[in-house]
This record gives C-alpha cells, sequence and structure tokens, in this order.
C-alpha cells in the first residue's frame, strides 16, 4: 500500500510539475512579444472578428455567413468586420478554385495584431459549443494577451433562452409547422462531442412549444435517420419536409438531406412511402437567427456575457 501511496503521489508532483513548467514556459516566451504588441494595440481601433466553420457553396455562403456578417456590421459601425473560417479544408478549396483567400483563425488573429487593433470582439457563427467552437478559443488563446480588451459572443445554442429563440426564428418562416398533418424533420451535422446533446435538447424544447411535428435529427451522430423513422412512423404524417439545421446550406443539405443518392435521407424516407419535400436554407437565412448573433456580439461588448 505504501509503494502504490508513494508511486501516486510520485506521478501528482510529476504532473504537477509539468503542468506549471507549461504554463510558465508559455509565458516567458511570448511576455516580450505581447509586451510590444500591447505598445502598438490602439484600443480605440476596433474589431469584429466573425469566426464560421465555412462552405465552398458561394451562393449559400453569402445567403448565410455573409448576411450574419452584415447584420453584424451593421449593428456596430464603430467595430471593422473581420471574416475567419475554422475549416481549412474548405478555405483550400475556395482558394484553388476561385482564387479567394480566406483567412484562417490564426492568419486573422495575427493580422489584427499586425494591424494595431487594441479592442476584439470574436463572434463565431457556430451553432453549439462544440469541437469547432473549442478548436477557435484554443487557436484565439495566444494572442489574447496582445490587445488591450478581446471578448467572445457565444454561439447560437447557448443559453436555455437561445432554444426559445431559435425555434421561433424557424417558425416565423416555416409555415409548414403549423400543418399537423406534415412532420418538418431538421437534419444537424452531429458530432462525438458532449455538445451533441443539444440536438436532443431542441427537439424536447419544439414539443413543450407546441410542434410535435418538428423532428430533430443529425447525420453523423444521434438522433439518426433510424430514430427520425421511427419517430415518424408513430406520428404517422402525410408529407415530410426536410430542413438544415445547419448554419449554411452546403453538402451535408444538397447531398446528404436532399440528393438522390440511395442512402440520402429524403430517398430513404420515400422508400417509407412518405411524399418528401426538402428547402434547402441555411439557419444563417433566417432573419431571426441573424439577429440572434447580433444580440450574441452585442452581449459581449457590453460585458453581460462576454468570457
Amino acid at each position: 500500500m505504501k509503494k502504490k501511496i508513494l508511486v501516486l503521489l510520485g506521478l501528482a508532483a510529476v504532473t504537477f510539475a509539468m503542468f506549471f513548467s507549461g504554463c510558465s514556459s508559455t509565458q516567458n516566451n511570448s511576455d516580450g512579444q505581447n509586451d510590444e504588441a500591447l505598445q502598438n494595440a490602439d484600443e480605440n481601433k476596433k474589431a469584429v472578428l466573425v469566426v464560421s466553420f465555412g462552405t465552398s457553396y458561394n451562393e449559400s455562403r453569402e445567403k448565410t455567413i455573409g448576411a450574419v456578417e452584415k447584420k453584424i456590421a451593421d449593428a456596430f459601425p464603430d467595430y471593422d468586420q473581420k471574416r475567419a473560417f475554422t475549416s481549412q479544408i474548405i478555405i483550400d478549396k475556395i482558394n484553388d478554385r476561385d482564387g479567394e483567400k480566406i483567412d484562417n483563425v490564426d492568419e486573422a488573429m495575427q493580422k489584427l495584431v499586425d494591424e494595431g487593433y487594441g479592442t476584439v470582439v470574436v463572434q463565431p457563427t457556430h451553432v453549439m459549443n462544440g469541437e469547432e467552437y473549442d478548436e477557435m478559443k484554443e487557436l484565439t488563446a495566444p494572442y489574447e494577451n496582445k490587445f488591450k480588451s478581446i471578448k467572445y459572443g457565444t454561439p447560437l445554442l447557448t443559453s436555455s433562452d437561445d432554444y426559445e429563440k431559435v425555434i421561433k426564428a424557424i417558425a416565423a418562416e416555416t409555415p409548414q409547422l403549423e400543418d399537423k398533418e406534415c412532420a418538418v424533420v431538421f437534419m444537424g451535422h452531429g458530432t462525438e462531442h458532449f455538445a451533441n446533446a443539444t440536438y436532443s435538447a431542441l427537439d424536447y424544447r419544439f414539443k413543450s412549444m407546441g410542434y410535435d411535428n418538428a423532428f430533430v435529427g443529425t447525420v453523423e451522430s444521434y438522433p439518426d435517420l433510424d430514430k427520425i423513422k421511427t419517430d415518424l412512423a408513430n406520428y404517422n404524417p402525410k408529407k415530410v419536409v426536410l430542413i438544415p439545421l445547419m448554419i449554411v446550406a452546403g453538402d451535408h443539405a444538397n447531398n446528404d438531406m436532399a440528393g438522390d443518392e440511395e442512402d440520402s435521407w429524403k430517398t430513404q424516407l420515400k422508400k417509407e412511402g412518405y411524399e418528401v419535400e426538402c428547402i434547402i436554407k441555411g439557419l444563417g437565412e433566417y432573419s431571426g437567427i441573424q439577429d440572434m448573433f447580433v444580440e450574441h456580439c452585442n452581449a459581449a461588448i457590453s460585458n453581460e456575457e462576454a468570457e
């Protein structure tokens, strides 16, 4: 027993030392650079960096991400508008195909430092606090001490109130939800991150607000299409409407949801005997969703929800 305790204490001591050594090393290596950046940072030079996963679908990108960015830019004219994507694959594809260069998060943050911005707000357009949001925070963290002020807006579905607001925003532009003979199925992306519970929570909230004909599923996690099929069989609608639960209507919406392939949701549900309609419309196209991102950005600026 004593040997086991000693080993555990030894491991704890090593871990403790490594942790503080790492923290100290990071601070020592960057203090000089941070001091210089802070001296050059002008707190009156302000920027909002809107961070999105991105999409290579140009039309959808402008209708969704572009529309959100415009709403934010219009709401905060004292802040310069900046864009970054978290998907390097999408960034490279757009650059190779169209010759358009979009910054990743690291590049965007470095430019803000180089250009002397002192006040920065980072507003993600992510649906939830999942892997993409975590990655964004990891990439921005090394730059935080280089600004006089840096604040973070929250993803779309963060607070309990956000769920109700999202549903109201969608319902305002989705009359099919009022037709109880029609089932409206929302396709989310899905993730292995624990934030995947967001989808089930949203499904529950839809029903608690009276939309028993609303069903939320995911392409790459749970609730999956098999769960949706079971729910639809129990509800027994005359028609099914498929809508993406993603900021943009990109590859998943056009192919996995509405494609003609055997494994698409449209094809699979038609095989179940349903009349199926697909609405190719990303969340970023809904006016109410755009307004929510403005609200989240404003909360960060006013320090109400700053992290």
